[in-house]
């Protein structure tokens, strides 16, 4: 068994989290792997990065996810993967795909749509948790002006 580890982010701009429609219609969160002598951290700023073109801060980690997969460029061999997860925040809504990357759509979707276009199970629930913050410091903004 072989083990990779990636980390990507649910990077957020106002009320909109970030997606990228694969070739295949798949809508995923940016990730990738890590490279030699990189941080997980600095991974995640990378990849979004290249794969949406978005200049993002990392606000907090969110978790990692682990899943063993089959993969027919290493001979079917099973790969165990982590993939570390950070809350982001942009300050721009303009992305594009990397198309080389196999991806065609890039977009900032609403939090109240994004968690059913989102593909696989385990990033929806790092997005949930991303929004979870969101709404959190929205509720304490409103609370702190209730008393202004």
């Amino acid at each position: 068994m072989r083990y990779e580890t990636s980390a990507g982010g649910v990077v957020v701009f106002g009320n909109a989290v970030l997606l990228l429609r694969k070739y295949n219609g798949d809508w995923v969160l940016p990730k990738g792997k890590v490279e030699p002598n990189e941080t997980i951290r600095d991974t995640a700023l990378r990849e979004v990065s290249e794969e949406s073109g978005v200049k993002a801060e990392v606000i907090h980690y969110l978790g990692a996810i682990h899943y063993v997969y089959q993969a027919s460029w290493a001979k079917n061999e099973s790969i165990y993967k982590t993939v570390h997860w950070f809350f982001m925040r942009s300050r721009t809504m303009k992305c594009f795909p990397q198309k080389n990357e196999g991806f065609v759509e890039a977009r900032f979707v609403h939090m109240g749509r994004v968690l059913e276009m989102i593909k696989y199970p385990d990033e929806r629930r790092m997005v949930q948790k991303g929004i979870d913050r969101v709404e959190k410091k929205d509720n304490e903004k409103d609370q702190e002006r209730e008393y202004i």
